[in-house]
Order: structure tokens, then C-alpha cells, then sequence
């Protein structure tokens, strides 16, 4: 038995014309030549679509996209103003990543290889294949130039360079059969693996259509006000003479209108406000804060939650997380908005850490297959297998009894998960309640990410529990 993760590969499919299928694969080394530097423009689309590549070749490989895109930024040497396309080109790529590896299946007899030259077809492609009609970032003649170029360019990929010119010249012409051909194909029409397809439908058989392409959507900017600091209405007004528009879609919750760099957002260094989708800023007024409470938050990293429960009440936090370097980004976040708080890197299924005293308020955010945040972080559904969901619900359930053991009675605890999968969130809640005999409270349940005004928010779930008296 292997230790190795599985990760993704592109394999041709057995007769010509048919869609391929994106499946586990231990062969994928998906790296650049060590000491390759590309000898392309800086600001360069050819820049852009190598450094993408790179990084979408990483993720089928089993790498997240952000750590896959700091190794790209570094193996390129990509410039600062070339890391916003990479990124934006990589992430338009994962969204896009089912329906360009059906198209390739119908335009190649065999897989690109190497896995370098499918992953610079598939960015490509993301570039001049636009759903629904919306508008070309690039013209389509230049990326198809890039594309050759950044081919040329590769020591891998050079002599695929007349496949690559090939392949995206064929899409231009026939790009109408092409695509009503592959939308045939469950994997192009909605780009999300069919056991994720199949999950949705069985968990969510009226919205599972609407939650699909919820998560192929780019998600909003979403800032949460310093209620210490200001109030929602006097930063509103902030934003608007920098003329940055914003809605309200919470007691604390501004959704830009367009998304900005944090360094662009008037007070953000200061601490005025913090990034954290909508649905996440529900998280601490449930718990029912009261000055002096001894209150912890498992699993706290990167913080958002920690720093709006100090934000809400003055309280004894200890922000608890199993990694130290994750740990770090709750700290800095921390200091950035002028709040403390006692750190401690453990995990949270052991007590070593505990001092036995009991916890009035404990916030359970508990690890899972982030389904509910895929359209965040897209390259989820490529990176998650079908039985990712039952070891992460067990895992899930070990750290739940563990802390219930540290709330006094009269307590309350605060399950919260950001999957979509019922064996994850109403059901983990469910037994729990069972196992513990605990009072179950009012909470929202099962956030559905779809659209709608005022329903832009991630796909959370929340179940809040109290600790009876005897």
C-alpha cells in the first residue's frame, strides 16, 4: 500500500473523437527543467500562460493551486506584474478544466504529452472558449501566438509547437461543432468530476444544477467591518469617496461591486475591515459572546472567525490549530486589526495542550472536502476523491467528542463546516447530538451557495449545541 496521493491525469479516450476522462494517476511529474528560465517578455501573455500552465500541471499532479502558483511564480521568475495573469489564467483554467480536456479528446487521437503541454493547451483554451458568450479576456489570434511561443520557448514543449497551432486553429474554426459536441459530455457541461456530479444530485435534487454553476462562478470580495473600529454605515461612506461601490449584505458584511487588492481598500492596514465571505460572518454572533468568557476556536487558521470574536466581545480566545505555519496568518491578522490572543499549534483531537479548565464557547470548525468554498478555491474538485468524505467526517468526529469534553455544562459549542455533503454536516450533527445527549439550538443548517442578492455566500453549515447542566 501506498502513501502517495493520487493525482490527476489526462488519458486519451479508446476511439478518436470520444471525451477523455481526468483520473488518478502516479505518473504525472509536472515540473519544469530545474534551472529553466524562460526567455520571455515579463509583461508578456506568453509569461502568463507558462507560469499557468506550470501551476494547473502541479494541481493534476495533486498540489493545490496556491501552493501550486508560488512554485510557478518562482520557476519562472515571473516579475509582479506578471503574477496577477498567472494567477487569473490558472484560476480561469480549474473553473474551465473539464470542459477543455473534453475538447482536447475531440481534437487529439492520444493524450499531449508531456503533462505540461495538455495543462498550456487547456490555459489556452480557457483564454478563447468562453461560456455562455461572455467576452474574450485576449484576442484570440494572440493567444493562440502566446501559446506557440511559450511552446518554442520550453525545452519540453518545443517540438509540440505545430500540435499546439494546430489544435487552437482547429478550435477557431470549428468551434460551434466542437463545443455542442463536448457539452454532450457531464464533464464539459459543468466541469466538476461525476462523482461530485452524482454527490450533488443525490444530496440536493432541485438545486444541485444551481449549485454546479455557483461554483464555477468567481466569487465576490466580501469585507467584514471592524465594529471597534467603525461602524458599517461611516466605512460604506469611506469606500464611496474612493469610489468604491459596495451592498450590504450582512450586520457587518460589504460586497465590493468590483474586487480589489487589499492594499487598494481605504483603512484595510489599519484594520477597518477584514476579508471573509458573508456566510462565514455568521459564525461568531451564534456563539452568543459575553464579555469575560473563556472562549476557543479549534482549527482556527488563517483567523477570520477568531478576530471577529475578539472584535464582538472581550473574551479570554485561544485560537488552537495543528499547523504552526498557519498559525502564523491568524497571528498577523491579529496584530493587524489590534487584538489578542493565546496561540497554541496542537491538534485538536489531543488535550496535551488543555490546562483543564473549561471552555464557555467553543467554535468547531472542523476539517472537511471544502465543497461548499469550490468556487473560491476551484482546483477542489480535481484534487477531492468520492471517499474523501467518509475519512474527513471520521476524522471530523474524533475532534467534535474531544472538545466537548473541554465545555463546561451550560456551554455551547459551534459546529461549523464548509462542505455541501450531508455525511459531513447534517448528519455529523445528527450522531453527535445522539452520542452526547446534546441540547440542540437554533442555527442555520445547511448554506446552499446560490445565487441571488442576498444568498452570496459560501456553502456553509452550522449546528449549535449546548452542554445540559447535569
Amino acid at each position: 500500500m501506498t502513501n502517495k496521493r493520487p493525482t490527476l491525469s489526462l488519458k486519451a479516450a479508446p476511439s478518436k473523437g470520444a471525451a477523455p476522462r481526468i483520473r488518478p494517476s502516479y505518473e504525472v511529474k509536472p515540473v519544469l527543467q530545474p534551472g529553466f528560465l524562460p526567455d520571455l517578455k515579463p509583461d508578456s501573455l506568453a509569461l502568463g500562460l507558462l507560469g499557468a500552465a506550470n501551476a494547473v500541471a502541479q494541481v493534476r499532479a495533486g498540489v493545490t493551486l496556491p501552493q501550486a502558483l508560488t512554485t510557478a511564480f518562482g520557476v519562472t521568475a515571473a516579475a509582479p506584474q506578471a503574477r496577477g495573469a498567472i494567477q487569473d489564467i490558472a484560476y480561469r483554467s480549474m473553473r474551465q478544466l473539464g470542459r477543455s480536456s473534453v475538447l482536447l479528446g475531440l481534437m487529439t487521437s492520444k493524450a499531449p504529452e508531456p503533462p505540461m503541454l495538455a495543462a498550456l493547451l487547456c490555459c489556452a483554451l480557457s483564454l478563447i472558449d468562453t461560456p455562455d458568450g461572455a467576452p474574450a479576456p485576449y484576442e484570440e489570434f494572440t493567444v493562440v501566438d502566446q501559446a506557440v511561443t511559450v511552446a518554442a520557448s520550453h525545452p519540453d514543449l518545443a517540438h509540440a509547437k505545430g500540435m499546439v497551432n494546430a489544435v487552437l486553429r482547429r478550435f477557431l474554426r470549428e468551434r460551434g461543432e466542437l463545443v455542442k459536441t463536448a457539452l454532450k459530455q457531464p464533464l464539459a457541461q459543468f466541469n466538476y468530476p461525476q462523482w461530485w456530479i452524482d454527490a450533488a444530485k443525490a444530496a440536493y435534487p432541485r438545486q444541485w444544477e444551481q449549485i454546479l454553476n455557483a461554483g464555477n462562478a468567481q466569487p465576490p470580495l466580501t469585507l467584514r467591518v471592524n465594529r471597534r473600529k467603525s461602524t458599517l454605515p461611516a466605512y460604506q461612506q469611506l469606500l464611496a469617496d474612493a469610489g468604491i461601490r459596495t451592498t450590504q449584505i450582512g450586520p457587518w458584511a460589504l460586497r465590493l461591486d468590483k474586487a480589489l487588492g487589499v492594499a487598494l481598500i481605504p483603512g484595510f492596514d489599519q484594520g477597518l475591515a477584514s476579508v471573509q465571505d458573508a456566510g462565514a460572518q455568521l459564525a461568531a454572533p451564534l456563539l452568543d459572546l459575553q464579555d469575560g468568557m473563556r472562549v476557543l476556536d479549534a482549527c482556527a487558521a488563517p483567523g477570520g472567525k477568531s478576530c471577529h470574536i475578539l472584535e464582538l466581545a472581550e473574551v479570554d480566545l485561544t485560537a488552537l490549530d495543528c499547523d504552526p505555519k498557519r498559525l502564523l496568518r491568524v497571528e498577523e491578522n491579529l496584530q493587524r486589526l489590534g487584538l489578542s490572543a493565546t496561540l497554541k499549534a496542537f491538534d485538536a483531537q489531543t488535550r496535551v495542550w488543555w490546562d483543564g479548565r473549561q471552555f464557555d464557547r467553543i467554535l468547531a470548525d472542523v476539517p472537511c472536502t471544502a465543497s461548499g468554498i469550490v468556487r473560491r478555491h476551484p482546483d477542489i474538485r480535481w484534487l477531492r476523491r468520492k471517499g474523501d468524505s467518509l475519512q474527513l467526517a471520521t476524522l471530523s468526529a474524533k475532534i467534535l467528542d474531544n472538545l466537548w469534553q473541554m465545555l463546561r455544562p451550560n456551554g455551547k459549542l459551534l459546529f461549523v463546516t464548509c462542505s455541501l455533503w450531508p455525511q459531513e454536516s447534517e448528519a455529523q450533527a445528527a450522531a453527535f447530538a445522539v452520542r452526547h445527549n446534546a441540547i440542540r439550538l437554533d442555527a442555520p443548517g445547511q448554506l446552499l451557495p446560490v445565487d441571488g442578492a442576498e444568498l452570496d455566500h459560501d456553502g456553509l453549515f452550522y449546528a449549535l449545541f449546548q452542554k445540559s447542566a447535569a
